[in-house]
């Protein structure tokens, strides 16, 4: 199944002064199927390196020669490995965190070679490294799910991607298609984007199969816990876990995890499934200037989980409960929605920058207006709302726009696109005008298009 970081990948393998990519991302995000794929379509032949199965082989890194460790590799796996022509694939990389170390004498004595390494918890290794870390000398792609889009390629609607690549918003007939592809976003959002639980899907035509993908997804996260070090309690770890995805949408708050347990110690849970990569935290940005992550308190706070159909699975939500809601942005007090965007929005950078998303929480007391999700459009700070309500339920996007006096906005809802001129209406405030781009959830992977479009 095709990801666009493929294109990432091409360029990486053309550029003169490229370095030894690391690949980031959870567990089963095809971190290492996209790794074989573009090896497939590039290179003559992959040697692949899994130091989970053949733990010896981190021994032929000790060198610091790359031409000593190459003439092991040949030995061992009785193949000749030619620069340029050969893609040393490095798998499960974590298990043998030391040959980090040794990618920076690849590039600096063997550039010609290409290099991908991937490995799943392997935020745990950089935080707790005792070696010296290759700064300068490596780079990373960052890798998520499966977008809509790409789903939309899997299943085999290469024409329905097209029409949301060239939407434009002045098209009218373009709410034509609307409820086709809503059809295709319900199921994206029970499905979700694990490549496993699309590829079981697509093949087999059955939500069922996905959902057998998805428990066993989550039961490796689960089973992942033992890893984690001794940092936090296993069984308070477990508890976070099943309770984390339920809280999705919601400004976060410690007593909705457990009362009786100390703020400090679900911290340390937290920190451990973000570390993971299973959550993530969305943090409160003031908002005045960019970058957004300058300003950020990191007391007030969202959490986003890993995956939209795990989210459901987690919840006990099925196919039918999606497709028989009169109103999806309901569902789950629109939970599914709003994780949903937010997932696309925070992989919708480039690749190769760290994904981080924000979100704004008024801190003036007896008040309560938040606006879902932050983004940068250039130098622009672009505020996202997910809702179902009309523009004049928009009441904190209001108070958002009137105090921070920007003239954007987008609005995420299951309605036809528009655009709308408002006109703000918040009490003590003088009255403040903006635009406000409204598109339905399936568009979410032309975000940043759409602004560069309109701002």
């Amino acid at each position: 199944m095709y990801r666009f970081a493929m294109k990432f990948l091409h360029d990486w393998k053309e550029q003169p002064d490229r370095k030894p990519l690391v690949i980031r991302g959870a567990r089963q995000v095809g971190k290492s199927s996209l790794a074989r794929m573009f090896g497939d379509a590039y290179f003559d032949t992959i040697v692949e390196v899994n130091f989970e199965e053949d733990p010896k082989a981190a021994g032929y890194f000790k060198t610091h020669s790359p031409s000593k460790t190459i003439a092991l590799l040949e030995a061992d796996q009785l193949t000749d490995i030619k620069p340029g022509r050969t893609l040393l694939f490095l798998d499960e990389i974590q298990a043998a965190p030391e040959v980090l170390a040794s990618l920076r004498y690849f590039y600096e004595q063997m550039p010609q070679l290409h290099i991908i390494a991937a490995g799943s918890l392997l935020d745990f290794v950089l935080e707790e490294h005792c070696f010296s870390m290759p700064v300068g000398r490596i780079e990373y792609l960052h890798l998520g799910p499966m977008t809509f889009d790409e789903y939309l390629l899997a299943a085999g609607k290469e024409k329905r991607l097209d029409a949301l690549r060239n939407f434009a918003v002045t098209d009218t007939s373009f709410s034509l298609l609307h409820s086709a592809f809503m059809e295709d976003f319900r199921d994206y959002c029970v499905i979700g984007g694990m490549p496993a639980a699309v590829k079981a899907y697509v093949e087999s035509g059955s939500y069922l199969a996905a959902e057998r993908i998805q428990e066993s997804v989550l039961a490796t996260c689960r089973d992942d816990f033992s890893k984690y070090g001794k940092r936090v309690n296993h069984s308070r770890l477990q508890k976070v876990f099943s309770r984390l995805p339920l809280l999705v949408g919601q400004k976060f708050k410690y007593t909705n995890l457990d009362r009786q347990e100390q703020s400090r110690e679900l911290a340390k849970a937290i920190d451990m499934l973000e570390l993971a990569r299973i959550i993530r935290r969305i943090h409160h940005s003031d908002a005045n200037g960019i970058p957004l992550g300058a300003e950020i308190n990191e007391r007030y706070l969202k959490i986003l989980f890993l995956d939209v159909g795990l989210l459901c699975r987690v919840c006990g939500l099925s196919i039918t409960d999606i497709h028989n809601a009169s109103d999806i942005m309901l569902i789950n007090s629109g939970a599914v929605c709003e994780q949903f965007i937010g997932q696309h929005l925070l992989y919708g950078k480039k690749c190769y920058e760290e994904p981080h998303l924000y979100c704004w929480m008024r801190q003036k007391r007896n008040t309560s207006a938040e606006v879902d999700f932050l983004v940068q459009a250039g130098t622009t700070i672009v505020p996202v709302e997910v809702k179902a309500g009309k523009t004049g339920r928009l009441k904190s996007l209001h108070v958002f726009m009137a105090e921070k006096k920007r003239d954007f906005a987008i609005r995420f809802n299951a309605d036809t696109p528009s655009v709308l001129d408002i006109q703000t209406s918040v009490v003590g405030k003088p009255t403040h005008h903006f635009r406000l781009l409204s598109l339905p959830m399936y568009l979410v992977g032309q975000t940043q298009r759409l602004c560069r479009e309109m701002i």
